[in-house]
């Protein structure tokens, strides 16, 4: 369901016009064959998957409402947005909400003011995204400027899907080694089994912008599109110096607009070349690699162009560090608090399938560490009253951060996923200082800011923000078999403000006492330091972390 309500708005003398965006998701379970070869429950909204994707324009608020017909709780995180000043709208289950519950419904309201671009709202409640649960959120711009880049705007989704619910696929990974897929999912493009994709239409000489969003969790894809030109004008909703490339590789959750200039001539059509691939699964035929085609259609009577197979090494891959913002924001300096932390995972020949990025693998407590940042005074300021499963790391306000993640695991490859921020990408290089591979250090210039990266096998990454957010925030693994299993940390950002600033919506504090959580002290709902009746963490061996400056 889908209405606008418009609200006439004077700003600077000049007349814009905003809106009020409301749309519902009805959330229930589904019997559905989606690629045409498995059919099981998954989840959907409104009697449908995939679900249509959200447009709104910037300036838009967006009201999204969820009605929640699982036997579960549900929630619902727009990924990409920094929900300012509005943590507790971020979606993510146990962190900053307990959930909607069975039979109950909200509205999260989504402000667009400082961001457009290309995003995706997905559950964020135990593996309900993996079921169906997501969707593309285009926040449409207002920059005339930008808007004279491209005659038309295209958007491409790419997924993959399993061939039996989540929970049996993650419970069948914990005992196969290195979590490779008893069966390899199918791909998805723009909703529907990519073998059977739908053909983009091209007319002679228009500017096509193509929004490209990978709404995986687990594999990497690579889009090409051989004779055309391919300008990267977009990363995870940043706008960035306009960068010639040949192609996207991409790790789950990431986005990219770039800019294609179709030919003059009638005479060919063309294949938009969409290789769904893993380098931590086994090479299979048909499998992985996988390669799939979009039809891109001038003229229904032409033929489809072919060209030269080219090797990957051959291919300009955008690369996802060194681009450049748009708006030259200057390297974040100096920097206040340091952190180290170091990928962690069991040993092969353990029956632990926990992974971790800090000392013990993330699980969630009683008490969402959201509420318990706003309700435990000046102890909100102390790790002492988080649990230490949270992974907890308090943040001062506005503070400058730099975060080293190191992933010394090999041929194992992570991603790095955060809410509420865009990071500044300022080094990557080997995690062993014997290793060939090169330090590309990005701190000369303006670095490019997203929210979502790969952390390569045997490499480390350094990332800066600017606490200027206050909230809790999520962060973790966007593979979600390894988010699930306890790859994820928690920043507590500037508590002192948010008690200051944020006011949580009392239908969600109800949501907690319904579903028998507390809503107030520490994670076990209890004063001062004492955890009593949570679970003891559980902790992963590895290579010490390391937290310097306050």
């Amino acid at each position: 369901m889908l209405a606008y309500t418009l609200l006439i708005l004077l700003a600077g003398g000049l007349q814009a016009l905003a809106a009020h965006v409301k749309i519902t998701w009805d959330i229930g379970y589904l019997n559905i064959s989606r690629d045409g070869l498995s059919t099981w429950q998954a989840i959907g909204a409104n009697g449908q998957l995939p679900i249509p994707p959200i447009y709104v324009t910037q300036g838009d608020i967006l009201e999204l409402t969820a009605i929640n017909h699982l036997d579960k709780p549900v929630t619902l995180h727009t990924h990409g947005l920094f929900q300012r000043n509005s943590s507790y709208y971020d979606g993510a289950g146990m962190v900053t909400e307990c959930g909607i519950p069975p039979g109950s419904q909200f509205t999260y309201i989504i402000e667009t003011r400082n961001q457009s671009g290309t995003h995706w709202v997905h559950s964020h409640y135990g593996p309900e995204a993996i079921d169906g649960l997501r969707a593309a959120l285009v926040i449409r711009d207002l920059d005339p400027k930008l808007l004279d880049e491209y005659d038309e705007d295209v958007l491409l989704t790419l997924e993959d899907w399993g061939q039996e619910p989540s929970n049996a696929m993650l419970e069948r990974m914990k005992t196969t080694s290195l979590g490779r897929h008893p069966n390899y999912p199918t791909v998805l493009i723009n909703g529907i089994n990519a073998n059977l994709s739908q053909p983009i239409r091209f007319l002679p000489g228009r500017r096509y912008r193509l929004r490209v969003v990978s709404m995986s969790f687990t594999y990497w894809f690579k889009v090409r599109l051989p004779g055309h030109a391919m300008q990267v004008i977009e990363a995870d909703g940043i706008y960035s110096q306009p960068s010639a490339v040949d192609g996207l590789d991409m790790c789950p959750g990431q986005r990219y607009s770039v800019i294609i200039t179709a030919h003059d001539s009638l005479k060919f059509n063309h294949a938009l070349n969409v290789t769904f691939h893993s380098n931590f699964l086994a090479r299979k035929p048909g499998l992985n690699p996988r390669y799939h085609h979009v039809p891109i259609m001038y003229n229904d009577d032409a033929p489809i162009k072919t060209y030269p197979m080219i090797e990957d090494h051959e291919v300009k891959w955008a690369d996802e560090y060194a681009m450049e913002p748009q708006d030259k924001q200057m390297l974040l300096e100096p920097v206040d608090q340091h952190i180290v932390l170091n990928v962690k995972a069991p040993n092969r020949n353990t029956s632990i399938s926990a992974h971790a990025y800090g000392d013990y693998a993330y699980a969630s407590v009683p008490v969402p560490p959201l509420y318990t940042a706003l309700t435990t005074g000046n102890m909100a300021l102390s790790p002492s009253v988080y649990a230490p499963q949270l992974n907890a790391i308090i943040l001062k306000h506005n503070h400058i951060v730099e975060l080293e993640l190191r992933n010394s695991f090999a041929p194992i490859i992570h991603t790095y996923h955060s809410h509420g921020h865009a990071f500044q990408v300022v080094e990557t290089g080997p995690v062993n200082s014997n290793s060939s591979i090169p330090v590309k250090r990005f701190t000369g210039r303006q670095p490019m800011r997203r929210d979502t990266i790969t952390l390569a096998a045997g490499q480390y990454v350094r990332v800066r923000i600017k606490a200027d957010n206050p909230g809790v925030w999520y962060q973790h693994c966007h593979q979600e078999q390894h988010n699930l299993s306890g790859m994820a940390f928690t920043f507590i950002e500037a508590p002192d403000v948010m008690q200051q600033t944020l006011r949580v919506p009392q239908e969600m504090l109800e949501f907690c006492r319904i579903l028998g959580h507390p809503t107030q002290g520490n994670s076990a709902g209890r004063f001062g330091s004492d955890m009593a009746g949570i679970d003891p963490p559980l902790a992963i061996n590895g290579t010490a972390n390391s937290i310097t400056g306050t």
